[in-house]
């Protein structure tokens, strides 16, 4: 069994982690069988059992179903981005499997409403734009914006530059420069049309439906430092959010 992702990895993670990129790579085409479980198992020294919770975590990552007596079959949606966001960690670990490129680069501009959300007594913010890829596929364009003594940390990041690409994320960028680090994101979900430079930017038809998510940062103070207003391609990605019983 490999264990490339270190010694503390269970058995049963890495053969999920091994199965979900054979499947998003298209190993496994649209319907496509995996091997069963006798099969996975012989073939990585593991138990059936290991293969039934590695079968489990791909299951609940809509990547696979499983058909009783007939056996498991990769999903047609399976090129989709998917990721389970449930925490600040989380929305930071968009860096470990997708690009960010700089659409429009951290500039001082106008912006009425985002000033409002964010609490200023000014217009004035800085904003940059930019595009997320999995893989070749871009499936979010984001603003976002920073008051100017959050924006002043980044300002020389050349991650944000013209151009620039990178698997950083902006609050990734700005975390390490904090005196307060972020501990909220609040966030809002709807449905908006493509305008025509989201539509030319996630290469989609103007109007066509898109997921918008808004998520404004708050620090440990309860004061905001960031707000990102997301366009999400429904048809390459996938939003899972894991909800937990508080006291449990």
């Amino acid at each position: 069994m490999d264990n490339k992702a270190g010694e503390s990895e269970p058995a049963y993670a890495q053969l999920a982690r091994q199965l979900r990129t054979a499947v998003e790579a298209g190993r496994y085409s649209n319907g496509t069988r995996l091997p069963t479980e006798a099969e996975l198992a012989r073939q990585h020294g593991v138990s059936r059992q290991t293969v039934r919770r590695a079968f489990q975590d791909l299951v609940a990552d809509d990547l696979v179903y499983r058909v009783p007596g007939r056996g498991t079959f990769a999903n047609e949606s399976n090129r989709r981005y998917r990721r389970r966001l449930g925490s600040i960690e989380d929305l930071l670990a968009l860096s470990a499997d997708t690009l960010m490129q700089i659409v429009t680069p951290l500039r001082r501009g106008a912006h009425i409403d985002a000033a409002s959300r964010l609490r200023l007594d000014t217009d004035l913010l800085y904003s940059v734009v930019l595009r997320r890829l999995h893989g070749s596929t871009p499936f979010v364009l984001t603003t976002i914006y920073l008051p100017y003594e959050i924006a002043a940390h980044v300002i020389e990041a050349p991650e944000l530059q013209a151009g620039a690409s990178s698997g950083s994320t902006v609050i990734g960028l700005l975390e390490p420069h904090l005196d307060t680090p972020i501990t909220e994101a609040a966030q809002s979900i709807t449905v908006a049309p493509a305008s025509e430079q989201v539509a030319s930017e996630l290469n989609c038809a103007v109007g066509h439906p898109l997921l918008r998510v808004d998520r404004l940062y708050s620090n440990g103070e309860g004061l905001p430092v960031e707000l990102s207003v997301s366009y999400f391609l429904p048809e390459h990605y996938t939003y899972r959010v894991t909800l937990r019983r508080t006291g449990h």
